[in-house]
This record gives C-alpha cells, structure tokens and sequence, in this order.
C-alpha cells in the first residue's frame, strides 16, 4: 500500500524557485506549477534560463500546457556544455541572492539542471530534484553527468520507478531524503492527450501535400543525439536503415535542428527527404498526436521512451542503453542500438506480431505533481526557513 503525503491545514508559506531550462524540461514543470498554485504551503517562482533557444518553440509548449510567464528568464541561449552551464550560473547566482528562496527545484537532466543546482548547493539553499535517481551507466552521455551530480547535491529527491532507489541508496544518498511518486511527464500527457490532433490535422499544419501523407499506418522517427548524428559515418547508417525500413512502413521525421544541421552538413538531407516524410520541430499536441497513433516508434530520446510505455505503442531505441529501465522490464519499450540487422529485424517483428504489449508503470496515474507539493510544503515546513 502506497502512503500518499497530505499537506497540514495551515503553514507558514515557503518560498521555493522552480528551474526550467529546456525543451524536456516544459513537459515536466507544467503540472509542477498547476500544483504548486493550488497549495497552502508553497509559493513558487518560476526561473527559465533559456537554454532552449527557439522562441517560438518556447513560447508553444508555455502556451498549450499553460506553463506561467516566467518570473525571471536569464536568457542563456545555446552554447557548448561548459560555456552554457558556466552562463546559466553567472545569472543564476544574483536571482538566488535577490529572492532569497527556502529550496530551489529542478527537472530532469539537462544543462540548467545541474547549473542552478551546484549555485543553491554553493549558498546552502537546499536542492530539490524531480526525476532524480535515473541511470544509464554510460557517462559518455553528458545526461548522465548531470543526473548523478543533481543527485548528490540534492536534499530531496522525487524518483519516477521504484529502481530508481537502489541507484542512488549505491551512491550514498540516504534513503530518508528519496520519495517515490511517479512521473510528471505522464501527468501532462494524461491532461494532454484527449487535446492532441490527428495527424491529418498535423500535417495540415506543416504544409504537407495530400499525396506525400501516409494514408494508413506510419512509424515515427526522433533523432538527435551527438552520438546519433554528429559522426557522419553514424548518421549515414541510420539513415540507411530508416530507408530500408521505409519500404516497409511509411516514415514520419519531425527533425531536430541539431539533426537538420548534420543532415545538411553531411549532403544527406535529401536522401533523407526522398525516403521519409520530414516534419520540421513540432509542438507538444502536434508531437502528442503522432506518437499516440503511430504504429511504433524509433526514436533516441529520453522522454519518448516513457511516453509511448503510457500510450501502450510499440518503442525501439536507438541507444546502446537507457536510464528509464522500466520502459524495458514494463513498458513497451525495445533497446536496439544503432546495428541495421537488430533494427530491421525489431521492427519486422512489430509489424508482424504488433510488439511488446508492456503495461504501464506503477504511479503513472497523472497525479505525481500533487503528490510532490504535498511531500514538498510538509517537508519544508518541517525544515524551516533557510538562513543564508
């Protein structure tokens, strides 16, 4: 039986900063903030760093999932690792300094997250990690730098499957300071999804003429990770393989702009564009809308991989490991690497026997977020108000 935190009938209200940075990081923080609006004991002020450098694109996610205008946005932009997170702590520090916050929250795993969490660490603001525990066991992807540091700087941590614990109870964090309460990002795709488009209405949307539409069924294609993309000898066999599959299946490639630049670059774009039918970066309901119909998924991505084990479609990821094993052991989710052979054969097998059927995780209920701001407001009450 699972003991859900309830929140005290009055408190003292703790003031408490909420980090988003990027893409990944929008789907996470909008029942976050939802959450926090409705509690007795929180107030939350809202930090993007604008690590995420596409305006528009920023401006859609905070519109459809009706994420709060930030109160304070650094403005960051795109650069390498080192001179991002570098940056993002320059202008982090004097908004720590200034609001003088009782915790500071961050999500996920990207740059802003380990960022703004080594500042708090550094001033004694104590750091609060959604999403915490989660590993790959492959640090050459700079995700997994910054999930285990969050994590060892973190005094409370949320974790989204139950394994999550054994990693960091390994690592020396104590189990007292780790709750278990689900996955945010399933709350907004639960809110979410009777709102997603069909894809006729997507590719409506991006000027697709009739005649280049799939009609029937069409596998869905993400791609973005240096590993992926950014040797052009690796990108060249994907590409190949997404050919070969294509006979098969009707391909649809939302592209990433890292990915569109490594396309161009390696005088690959077209031969891309003449085997799959490619989409420029969609929104969250257009991205929403396809997967939830799509007949499977090749993607390399995270996030993806928890999505579609909530949507019961089949997941095959193109990555030599995961950090979301229970997408793996429960969900519908297929690890296949980057080798042709095992990717063709993986897909061959879905459409000829539909797929892991998975199921989907425990807590994955869409009410992880109010299981946070109850946990939260009552610890924080607990702890005081920070002096620093």
């Amino acid at each position: 039986m699972i003991e859900e935190p309830t929140a005290s009938a009055s408190r003292t209200v703790r003031e408490l900063l909420c980090v988003v940075g990027a893409r990944p990081n929008f789907m996470k923080i909008a029942p976050l903030m939802r959450a926090f609006a409705a509690s007795d004991g929180i107030s939350a002020c809202l930090v993007h760093t604008g690590q995420h450098y596409d305006a528009a694109m920023k401006t859609a996610f905070f519109e459809q999932l009706a994420i709060p205008e930030p109160d304070v946005d650094l403005g960051v932009g795109s650069a390498s690792h080192a001179v991002q997170t570098a940056e993002i702590m320059k202008r982090f520090e004097p908004v720590v300094d200034q609001r003088r916050p009782d915790a500071i929250l961050v999500v996920g795993d990207v740059n802003s997250t380990i960022a703004c969490a080594l500042v708090a660490a550094k001033k004694l603001v104590p750091v609060v990690h959604v999403e915490a525990g989660l590993r790959s066991f492959d640090r050459t992807m700079p995700e997994e730098i910054n999930r285990i540091l969050t994590d060892q700087l973190s005094a409370r941590l949320y974790t989204t499957e139950r394994a999550a614990l054994a990693n960091l109870t390994r690592e020396g964090v104590a189990p007292e300071r780790v709750r278990f309460v689900g996955n945010v990002m399933i709350d907004t795709l639960l809110a979410n999804r009777a709102r997603a488009p069909a894809p006729e209405a997507v590719f409506e949307r991006a000027k697709i003429e009739p005649a280049f539409r799939p009609t029937e069924q069409f596998g869905l294609v993400t791609l973005h990770r240096p590993s992926n993309v950014d040797d052009p000898l690796t990108l060249e066999r994907l590409l190949a393989t997404l050919s070969t599959l294509a006979s098969d299946l009707p391909l649809v490639f939302p592209v990433h702009p890292r990915t569109h630049a490594r396309l161009e670059q390696s005088g690959l774009l077209e031969r891309a564009a003449n085997a799959m039918l490619l989409l420029p970066p969609l929104d969250y309901l257009d991205m929403l809308g396809l997967m939830a119909r799509a007949r499977l998924v090749l993607t390399d991505s995270g996030g993806i991989q928890e999505e579609t084990t909530a949507l019961g479609v089949p997941c095959l990821t193109m990555r030599e490991s995961t950090e979301r094993p229970i997408t793996v052991d429960e969900g519908t989710n297929t690890i296949v690497g980057s080798d042709p052979e095992l990717i063709l054969g993986a897909v061959r097998d879905v459409l000829a026997n539909g797929g892991k059927a998975g199921r989907v995780p425990e807590l994955w209920d869409g009410r992880a977020a109010e299981r946070i701001s109850a946990d939260l407001a009552d610890w924080l009450a607990e702890a005081g108000p920070v002096h620093h």
